[in-house]
């Protein structure tokens, strides 16, 4: 009887629409009446949801496991739909796109019609809008990019312009990037919102009226400047005015009731008011109303927050200047953008962020460091899988689920509680499912992509998602008449080593056309053997080199008898380079280790087994790689000065210590690789590896389990020492972007607490560290999200691993205490140094390096008796594009459209404005026409238009009302248009994204 009545509510709603404000629109269009008189207080409902922390994505939906916490996201959305369409005025901002539209999906077209209906007039509107909340600091520019596109998309094909998000809003990451700023900009938003900065720098901000600003968001890109601003708390409603019933706050009583508390309810919040308004310099409030999981029943907030509103604005008639009213981010920004204001600028980030002063949330930097390189595998291949798919035009419901699978799970997977690793350990292996699952059914489409591109009608093309440790499945028995596929995700014929695990067997490798292919046959480490949980099979990898433009097939067999013996017929001669026998190099007391290729030289101390010099690219430095540990402090979290190392926060006890045991060294050497292989200790070893023509030093770490036998929290490091005077100064990487200057113990705008001066001092490193001084520069490149620092001159560090035996008692209830298979966690991965003259502008070697180590060829594997060979006129030519511009995406956008986008790799220090044409392209996808968007690519950029603002001195005049367009004509055309249309041109840093209609 309840859900009928419901019902017919709803279809009177409906029916009456144009009662219901016929003539509103929705996001700026919709924005409530103010008053230019008074404090106008804008009240923004929420709910913040995580797809995952303490439970689940799914057990978060459903409302399941409710003795851990209390959420369940789909009667959330049940009751304020309900709720609002009793009353025009109510508002409700909507953010994590995955948890709407598992909910939207399943309702009835009654439900669905009367949720357009709220989004229309713009009481339901979507903020953000990715599909889920990003973290800031580990997550990949590519990755943040493709939620959003994920997200926005689902949000434009259901409910059209209405749907789409104008304001970021990111309440909850734990410090904020000015990348995420950057691409919010690109995308048309017009700002953003946050809660988490420094505790000190928002203290600052709050006494000189600063907590808005304009973030001049990239130091290459033209119209970057972008509004942001920090909520003065919290995201949750004033302290005693949490009208939710999880809340135990009294609720505004009124009426003749003995308990009437109105005057004291309104009294205490219109004093909150005045507190809050001193810290920012307009008549506008914004107050969040919600938090965690919040509106269940979203009758209980509603009605209190009725009450509120009517009540406080009564005071007007006492003389009160405050006016509250239903709003949004939205509508609040365009409230601010009406003014005639000037905003304070800001050009750095707001890393590291830190709540107290012991409390520096630099840990989660690393935390789960083998969920962060899967994380990047994933990524990895969904770009493949995207390309693939449109290559050999996949555009079935057959291929489309598989691949909007994995792409909806790398949006999960970009989550503030899932690449940071401060989610619980069961929801981490949650995580782990999802995203094997999401990869394993996205290899349909590339297989049968494959089938279809290349003359391998029947190969398996396996991917083997446990080469981490060495091991393939499909060659686990025997690598006979095994071909090899590598799939190139970049735009340029790219050269690199492929390694494959086999057995110990003589071998011959041929490419596509027969020709012989050299290699070497390479024992797999001893300590990566003894791993428990390995199969040791194949103790041994083929190494060889291959030049990729787009796809290329290699076939390898074994050879019956010993090599000389054997006819080669069908082969054309090549050289050959015999299996590596043992240690070659005898250590003696007196001599140093040296190995080189024809690039580089790496000396080692025989004493110690340490590296201690680097002689590349005509520079000799002196650089010791060591690994060391910091104790993570173990507290009872009782209060500040007892708070505990754990997930989220890097809190060192004491100071950094090295391990400084005599490393003992095997020594392989070959005419294309040469490898020392270091053990370090009984759970830390290493192999440092050259590649002929490869111009950086590969360092493979292997560190765990961390051993905790002594009651004490661990968190490894990787050091690099060097003799460069680098004044305290470093760079970090922006997800992957942009370079930022970092200097120890400062900050750009305030002094930090340097009580945890280690902590303090940390970054996040999504890709890249570097230090330099007038002559030389140090860069290490690495293959996932770490924390890193410079703690001394001339000293860079990454850190590895952590092993914590304590929570930080900031939520998430456990210890960052990983076991998998009965022990403690196991991680392995690849740092990669370059040294190189500052003259010689060496940054732009290490972008194109970098692009090549986060998304190096793609390993497909199949049996058969002949080698795959790419078939004519499948695939595009994207060689002529210059060597800066790199293919970021290429994917199906719909049924007969494909999303491209185009990226400047090099900033404005390293080049300059370069210009292609991509006719050729366009012809090759069977393009009819082509259209130019936003970043995300569900908006014509020719409809891009998002607020501007003015900078205190800028010399600009804030009375006068401005926007930013496109700061460039948008490309349009169709085929019949001339060559000359098809011109592209883009500036240092700049991304260009467009749908080809076919």
């Amino acid at each position: 009887m309840k859900y009928f009545s419901v019902l017919l509510f709803t279809w009177a709603v409906l029916l009456s629409s144009s009662i219901i404000g016929s003539d509103a629109g929705c996001g700026f269009e919709s924005c409530p009446a103010l008053r230019q008189d008074m404090i106008n207080v804008h009240l923004v409902p929420h709910s913040h949801d995580d797809v995952g922390w303490l439970k689940t994505f799914d057990q978060y939906y459903y409302g399941a496991e409710n003795q851990i916490q209390h959420a369940g996201v789909q009667y959330i959305l049940d009751s304020v739909v309900q709720e609002l369409l009793k009353d025009s005025n109510r508002r409700f901002i909507q953010v994590e796109t995955s948890f709407f539209f598992k909910w939207f999906n399943e309702q009835s077209e009654t439900i669905k019609l009367a949720v357009n209906k709220l989004v229309e007039n713009g009481q339901l509107e979507f903020t953000g809008g990715g599909w889920s909340m990003n973290d800031e600091a580990a997550a990949h520019y590519q990755s943040i990019i493709d939620q959003f596109s994920v997200g926005l998309k689902y949000l434009s094909d259901s409910f059209g312009a209405c749907g789409r998000p104008n304001i970021g809003w990111q309440i909850d990451p734990f410090g904020h990037s000015r990348e995420m700023a950057s691409i919010f900009a690109q995308m048309g938003f017009s700002g953003e919102f946050f809660a988490r900065i420094d505790y000190i720098d928002k203290r600052k901000r709050m006494d000189d009226l600063s907590m808005e600003m304009i973030w001049q968001s990239s130091e290459s890109l033209s119209n970057s400047d972008f509004f942001a601003g920090s909520l003065y708390g919290h995201y949750s409603a004033p302290g005693g005015y949490c009208f939710d019933v999880h809340c135990g706050d009294d609720p505004i009583i009124d009426g003749d009731s003995f308990d009437n508390n109105v005057r004291s309810r309104v009294n205490d919040f219109l004093s909150h008011i005045t507190t809050v308004s001193k810290a920012y310099r307009t008549n506008h409030v914004m107050v969040p109303m919600g938090d965690d999981f919040q509106y269940e029943n979203a009758e209980v907030n509603f009605k209190n927050m009725d009450k509120l509103i009517k009540y406080v604005n009564a005071r007007q008639t006492e003389g009160s200047r405050v006016h509250l009213l239903y709003s949004t981010p939205g509508c609040y920004l365009k409230a601010l953008h009406q003014l005639e204001q000037t905003w304070p600028n800001k050009t750095q980030d707001f890393f590291p962020y830190s709540s107290d002063s012991h409390a520096y949330w630099t840990g989660y930097f690393t935390s789960r460091p083998t969920q962060k390189r899967f994380e990047r595998d994933g990524n990895h291949f969904l770009q493949v899988v995207k390309q693939l798919s449109t290559f050999a035009n996949l555009t079935t419901t057959q291929h489309t689920s598989p691949l909007n699978t994995l792409r909806q799970t790398m949006g999960v997977m970009q989550h503030h509680d899932a690449i940071t690793g401060t989610e619980k350990q069961t929801v981490a292996r949650d995580y782990d499912r999802l995203l094997t699952d999401a990869i394993v059914g996205a290899e349909t489409n590339a297989r049968d992509a494959l089938r279809i591109l290349t003359n391998l009608t029947t190969g398996e093309f396996s991917s083997c998602l446990e080469l981490n440790i060495s091991v393939c499945a499909l060659t686990q028995e025997s690598a006979n008449n095994l071909v090899v596929t590598l799939f190139n995700p970049l735009a340029h014929t790219s050269t690199q080593y492929v390694r494959v695990p086999v057995k110990d067997k003589n071998y011959v490798i041929a490419d596509e056309k027969g020709r012989e292919v050299s290699f070497e046959l390479v024992p797999v480490p001893s300590e990566v053997l003894d791993l428990g949980h390995r199969a040791n099979v194949t103790q041994h990898e083929l190494v060889f080199k291959a030049s990729v433009e787009k796809i290329a097939s290699f076939y390898i067999r074994i050879l019956p008898t010993p090599r000389s013996q054997v006819d080669r017929s069908g082969l054309s001669r090549g050289s050959y380079s015999k299996k590596w026998s043992p240690p070659y190099y005898a250590l003696s007391d007196e001599n140093d280790l040296e190995i080189q290729n024809s690039l580089i030289k790496l000396v080692f101390d025989n004493s110690t087994g340490r590296l201690k010099t680097v002689v590349m690219n005509g520079v000799t430095a002196n650089i010791e790689q060591t690994f060391a540990l910091y104790q993570g402090f173990l507290g009872n979290n009782g209060e500040e000065k007892n708070r505990s190392s754990g997930a989220y926060v890097f809190r060192p006890d004491g100071d950094i210590k090295e391990l400084s045991d005599k490393i003992d060294l095997t020594v392989y050497n070959g005419d294309r690789v040469q490898e020392v292989h270091q053990h370090v200790n009984e759970w830390i070893s290493q192999v440092i590896r050259l590649y002929d023509g490869v111009n950086r030093v590969e360092f493979e770490w292997l560190v765990g389990p961390i051993p905790v036998d002594d009651n004490t929290s661990k968190e490894i490091v990787t050091r690099f020492k060097s003799d460069i005077s680098s004044n305290g100064v470093f760079y970090t990487d922006s997800n992957g972007r942009e370079m930022l200057e970092r200097k120890r113990n400062e900050r750009e705008n305030f002094d930090p607490d340097l009580t945890e001066e280690i902590s303090a001092n940390y970054y996040p490193v999504t890709t890249r560290i570097s230090l330099q001084d007038e002559k030389k520069r140090m860069t290490l490149l690495n293959d996932r999200a770490q924390g890193g620092s410079s703690q001394e001159d001339g000293v860079l560090e990454l850190m590895i691993h952590r092993r914590l035996l304590s929570d930080d008692n900031f939520g998430v209830g456990e210890a960052l205490n990983e076991e998998q298979f009965g022990t403690g966690l196991v991680a392995r991965g690849k740092v990669f140094l370059i040294v190189n003259y500052v003259s010689e502008k060496p940054t732009r070697a290490e972008r194109l390096t970098q692009e090549e180590i986060h998304l190096p060829f793609w390993k497909f594997f199949s049996k058969s008796n002949s080698v795959a060979s790419v078939l004519p006129n499948k695939l595009p030519d994207f060689t002529d594009l210059p060597q800066s511009i790199n293919l970021l995406t290429l994917e199906p956008y719909s049924s007969d459209e494909i999303l491209l986008r185009f990226e400047h790799v090099m900033d404005h220090t390293e080049s300059n404005v370069l210009s292609f044409n991509i006719r050729t392209i366009f012809d090759t996808l069977a393009g009819k026409e082509i259209r130019e968007t936003t970043l995300d690519g569900n908006l014509p950029l020719s409809e891009m238009k998002r607020l501007k603002f003015h900078h205190d001195v800028d010399g600009t005049d804030p009375s006068k009302v401005e926007y930013f367009t496109a700061s460039h004509k948008p490309l349009s055309a169709n085929a019949s248009m001339a060559n000359s249309e098809f011109s592209v041109t883009l500036y240092p840093m700049q991304i260009r994204t467009f749908i080809i209609k076919r």
